[in-house]
């Protein structure tokens, strides 16, 4: 019996911690424009009159400039770093690259609860919970929700669109903060070009 229960407390924990892992993932996809050529490409640059925007919706004290000064350097740096692991150059100076680039960064809140009996078909709730048991909620979840948009585009026409979606717990700090917003953009810079 006790190493029933040890082994029931170990898959229990085992259960929380890969949902917690898998909650921790970066969730990517890619669109492109299938008749653009994409194997001249070695140059590109950030969009010179508005290279990245950050949008909020999570509270009514929410700065967009604010977070767009934290992250913008961040996005950057990772920006160059992966952009060079994949043989394409930074543009400077007056030359035209062959991409621009320009991000979106969305930030909001995601919340999500159950409610005990939620998942039950209806004649079951009649029979399946105590009579006059009021629905109660079982559990509830608040995470903020972020989503980083990367295009980059030729002649005016986006080419190639990433998108990076991940939830993270609204108490983590800045250090985590910074680490998925680089994990976005390099999982997504992985995908770029396409094959």
């Amino acid at each position: 019996m006790k190493s029933f229960h040890s082994m029931f407390v170990i898959a229990a924990a085992a259960a929380v911690l890969f949902g917690y892992v898998a909650l921790e993932a970066v969730d990517t996809s890619v669109n492109f424009d299938k008749a653009f050529d994409f194997k001249p490409v070695k140059t590109w640059a950030w969009d010179r009159t508005e290279p990245g925007v950050v949008r909020m919706a999570r509270t009514q004290y929410d700065n967009p400039e604010e977070m767009q000064q934290k992250a913008d350097p961040w996005i950057r740096d990772e920006m160059a770093k992966a952009m060079k692991a994949r043989g394409l150059t930074e543009a400077s100076g007056s030359l035209a690259p062959d991409l621009t680039a320009k991000y979106y960064m969305l930030l909001t809140l995601n919340v999500e609860t159950q409610t005990v009996g939620q998942f039950l078909p209806a004649p079951v709730v009649a029979w399946g919970l105590p009579p006059l048991m009021a629905p109660a909620t079982q559990s509830d979840k608040v995470l903020n929700r972020g989503s980083m948009v990367l295009d980059f585009s030729a002649k005016g026409n986006v080419v190639w669109r990433g998108v990076a979606q991940s939830h993270l717990a609204p108490d983590a700090g800045a250090k985590k903060r910074e680490e998925r917003v680089r994990e976005a953009i390099r999982d997504l810079v992985k995908r770029f070009p396409p094959k």
